[in-house]
């Protein structure tokens, strides 16, 4: 097993949440991982705390994966994947956290990939006014910023502080917009000082600006998840 094998390796854990398949190393896991909560003590909450009905021998208190709070059978029944935690099967939510965990399902399933599978950006580098065209992609770990082109780079995600997406098409009134780049500033291990990336999407050919849109969209959508991980 090579070293970076052995850093990704996986173990099967239960807790009292369920079971779950997370990385040996915690510095392997995921940037869009959440840890579990802990749960509201059953001492604590005598009475279901979304419908306030008391918990007795024939109602009986649940517990929410993903809040930690404690509920009734009626208001914690749905059972929804959960791959922020690592679950291998859905777990049981109170409805607030099934629906948010339900939207981040679209992006397990279909944005995730996108991102793996990579688009092609023209790239500047700080304030050069040059820039390179390369493929830009998640890495396998989703740990990584992979960028190839006649350079290499690679950022590591949880060295990116702000994401600022571009558009164009906006108007006062409203109307569409698509996304045609985005910029994002990140740190360079061993320095404190920022460094900027412009990524802006290629016009070659219209399934470029299709892909490249899609990579974007789906990028929005990686750093509002890399944000909550932090702020939790």
């Amino acid at each position: 097993m090579s070293g970076c094998e052995a850093r990704d390796a996986k173990k099967l854990v239960r807790s009292p949440s369920g079971l779950r398949m997370v990385p040996e190393h915690r510095s392997a896991r995921s940037p869009f991982g959440l840890d579990e909560p802990p749960w509201v003590p059953d001492k604590e909450c005598p009475r279901c705390m979304q419908c306030d009905t008391k918990f007795d021998f024939i109602t009986r208190k649940h517990h929410c994966r993903r809040c930690g709070k404690c509920f009734c059978d009626k208001c914690c029944s749905k059972k929804v994947p959960l791959p922020r935690m690592c679950f291998v099967d859905p777990v049981r939510q109170c409805a607030e956290c099934a629906l948010i965990s339900q939207k981040e399902t679209e992006f397990y399933d279909k944005q995730l990939k996108v991102l793996m599978n990579g688009a092609t950006f023209f790239v500047t580098l700080g304030t050069s006014d040059k820039s390179e065209l390369m493929v830009c992609r998640l890495s396998n770990n989703q740990r990584y910023l992979v960028l190839d082109g006649d350079s290499h780079y690679e950022i590591e995600i949880i060295q990116i502080s702000t994401v600022q997406i571009l558009t164009e098409g906006f108007t006062p009134g409203g109307g569409n917009t698509r996304a045609i780049g985005m910029v994002l500033q990140y740190k360079v291990p061993g320095s404190e000082e920022l460094t900027q990336m412009k990524f802006t999407a290629s016009e070659d050919f219209s399934c470029n600006k299709k892909l490249s849109a899609s990579w974007l969209a789906a990028m929005h959508k990686a750093t509002k998840l890399l944000y909550e991980s932090r702020d939790q």
